[in-house]
């Protein structure tokens, strides 16, 4: 076959209309042989003839779109010393734009006999491991255009590809669980009935099921095991995986893009699917084993583990830290995402062994004119010392807010001594974000998250029940924060159900009207459980799939999610860009915000620090929204008042004095499900007038005069 000389960048295989350039790094390697793979399987070999600037390439006319390929490096093997080279492996490109195939899980794909991790092996791993595609860049994108949302008007809805439509009725079946699927009529509907402005998408960078999953019968469900960067997972596919695949999710954000919904994903770029240093060999091990991993120092035939998976990305070195940005630049300029989440991204800041936030790859994102301009949203912790990063991140980072989650569950709860806490988080966590410069959009508020307890089974279990991973329940989380209400599991009706709803209603409602970027998890709009499992990572099947046929159950919820979403939407109150700053505004004695006790008082700093208090109001002030619209007018909204109660009791609200407000109407009530009665109450609630909020509840009124 005829190889021209080609060029070094960009990496990996790309077609030009004409020919394929083929480009791969590798500092160790002595050889790399290019191998193509017919339509019968079989395979040609070809020697990249060019070695530049430590990559080997050459271009191969008339390859084209479709074209699966692989990699053989031969170069050093030493384990010991932290080389891994192995031409008997067949290797997956780096910068791969699609993968056709799956593992199959044996012996050859381990470059050492079992028993002797020292060895080599020399089995062909060709016929167990995917390939490489070379895929048609070419896409009619039209008109289509970033929704750039801003993160004061974002509504987040992490989602799970598959997960979200294998089990809809409405969705053909050749459509399910798919890119496609996804983006059917009645999922856009759903998603804009519910006032989502983006979707996080959990991983769908093209990932591995381990293989100790598929021996008890699971898989890697979640998808947090990466080993492609740049090509869309081919099991969310529904036409193809030649590079269909590619064209199918360009379409999916297309899709989303004309509703005006953005495309955020959740990306691994902490560590790799091939695992510690008995994994296999699927690609950057084989490639260059030192310029991908991080090596423990003086030991480099053990791996640096921050992530609990086996290995860490190597973000010291030069060649992971292109592999990262290209790829994010990628899916930026290529596939028109908007945004990323960044999981366990503390490892991504850990130059030496602690977490520095002025690490290189922040330095790289904050120069990038790509990368800079999108949504970034660090998980900010790791499993590493010192991992735990919430309001450690810089300026352009937006955080999942960790305390967020824990103190919102504690104070409806009826944990002691919340209040304080409770109320700095409400109001976007000053004391996280404000110290550098950040503002409240800096905290993605979240109650529940793939990771955890559904928002049902929040409310319905204290304990985790995985018994099904097959890990005697030793797996997920055990301190939830979570309370069943006196009952476990499931209830058919009675008190428990009810108080049951309203906590639901009191999280979502709490969740859509703090100040900062709120996140809604799948399915928890339609009642959502996964009966008490709390880590269902590798159960791709029913327990972890959304149940639409329960939905028609679960509408109340899902039209009270949706009321108190467009509320958040049509009042800037509510979506601050600036935190407050609890001062009277001018031409008025009435601060910004103010705190009051039930008896309608200020709150005092005795009344903060008193353990048992349940039971608070907090008067937001549209008149004192320090901001200007696009058009430089200054924005006046609404006031509001709120009314907490987490007591276990109905508590009598004292009503502020007419300074305050003379005439109030409900907007929403979490113990009227329907909201319908609170509509037609009295509006004319008199100042210094008495509303009894009931027992765990919360009220929210505007002024009217």
């Amino acid at each position: 076959m005829d190889v021209w000389p080609g060029s070094p960048y960009p990496l990996g295989a790309n077609y030009d209309g004409g020919g394929t350039n083929f480009s791969l790094f590798s500092e160790v390697a002595q050889r790399v042989e290019l191998c193509l793979f017919g339509e019968d399987g079989k395979e040609t070999r070809i020697d990249l003839p060019e070695r530049e600037a430590l990559t080997w390439h050459g271009y191969l006319p008339r390859v084209g779109p479709g074209q699966r390929y692989g990699y053989r490096v031969h170069g050093p093997y030493d384990p010991g010393a932290g080389l891994r080279c192995n031409p008997s492996k067949l290797l997956l490109d780096p910068y791969a734009k699609a993968v056709d195939g799956q593992i199959n899980w044996g012996q050859a794909l381990f470059s050492y006999r079992f028993g002797d991790p020292r060895s080599i092996d020399s089995t062909d791993s060709a016929p167990f491991v995917p390939r490489s595609v070379v895929v048609n860049p070419y896409f009619d994108w039209s008109n289509d255009r970033a929704p750039r949302v801003p993160y004061h008007e974002t509504v987040i809805y992490e989602a799970h590809v598959k997960g979200m439509t294998m089990a809809h009725p409405d969705v053909p079946a050749h459509l399910r669980g798919s890119y496609m699927g996804l983006v059917h009529p009645v999922m856009l509907k759903h998603l804009k009935d519910l006032g989502v402005t983006a979707v996080e998408l959990m991983p769908v960078h093209q990932f591995a099921h381990d293989h100790g999953l598929q021996e008890r019968g699971l898989s890697n469900y979640w998808g947090y095991n990466t080993i492609g960067f740049f090509a869309p997972h081919n099991g969310y596919a529904s036409f193809g995986t030649r590079g269909e695949q590619v064209q199918e999710f360009k379409t999916m954000v297309k899709r989303l893009h004309g509703v005006g919904i953005e495309v955020i994903l959740d990306v691994v770029y902490n560590h790799t699917a091939e695992g510690n240093h008995l994994g296999p060999t699927l690609s950057f091990r084989g490639i260059d084993n030192h310029a991908y991993y991080r090596l423990v120092p003086g030991d480099p035939e053990h791996y640096y583990d921050t992530t609990g998976t086996g290995n860490s990305l190597n973000v010291r070195a030069h060649e992971s830290l292109r592999l990262i940005m290209d790829s994010l630049r990628y899916w930026v300029t290529e596939m028109h995402v908007d945004g990323f989440r960044f999981d366990l991204a503390a490892a991504l800041a850990r130059e030496f062994h602690s977490v520095d936030r002025l690490a290189a790859f922040f330095d790289l994102v904050n120069q990038d004119p790509v990368v800079s301009q999108v949504k970034l949203i660090a998980e900010p912790w790791d499993v590493g010392e010192g991992g735990y990063q919430v309001g450690g991140f810089p300026p352009l980072w937006t955080e999942w807010n960790g305390k967020y989650r824990d103190t919102v569950r504690d104070f409806w709860r009826g944990e002691p001594a919340s209040l304080g806490e409770f109320a700095s988080r409400f109001t976007g966590s000053s004391d996280l974000y404000e110290k550098d410069n950040r503002r409240p959009i800096a905290s993605i508020n979240f109650v529940t998250a793939h990771d955890g307890f559904t928002l049902s089974d929040l409310v319905s279990y204290n304990e985790k029940h995985n018994e099904a991973n097959g890990e005697d329940n030793r797996d997920g989380e055990s301190h939830n924060r979570s309370w069943n209400h006196g009952t476990e599991g499931p209830v058919e009706g009675g008190e428990v159900h009810v108080r049951r709803e309203r906590q639901k209603r009191n999280f979502i409602a709490t969740l859509l009207l703090s100040q900062g970027v709120p996140m809604l998890a799948h399915g928890d709009e339609l009642g959502r459980s996964q009966h008490g499992n709390n880590n269902v990572y590798c159960q791709d099947n029913e327990l972890a799939w959304v149940d639409w046929k329960e939905a028609r159950d679960n509408s109340v919820l899902t039209e009270f999610v949706a009321a108190v979403a467009a509320l958040r939407r049509d009042h800037h109150v509510f979506r601050r860009r600036r935190f407050f700053q609890g001062r009277p505004i001018r031409g008025s004695s009435i601060d910004d915000i103010a705190w009051l006790r039930p008896d309608g008082k200020p709150m005092t700093e005795d009344d903060w620090g008193t353990g048992f208090a349940r039971s608070l109001a907090v008067y937001l002030n549209g008149e004192g929204i320090p901001e200007r619209d696009e058009l430089g007018q200054r924005v006046v909204d609404d006031s509001f008042l709120l009314l907490f109660n987490a007591h276990h009791q109905a508590v009598p609200f004292n009503l502020p004095g007419e300074a305050y407000g003379r005439v109030w109407e409900i907007s929403v009530d979490t113990a009227d499900p329907l909201l319908a009665r609170a509509r037609r109450r009295e509006r004319d609630a008199k100042p210094r007038g008495r509303l009894r909020i009931t027992a765990r509840s919360l009220m929210v009124l505007r002024k009217c005069a």
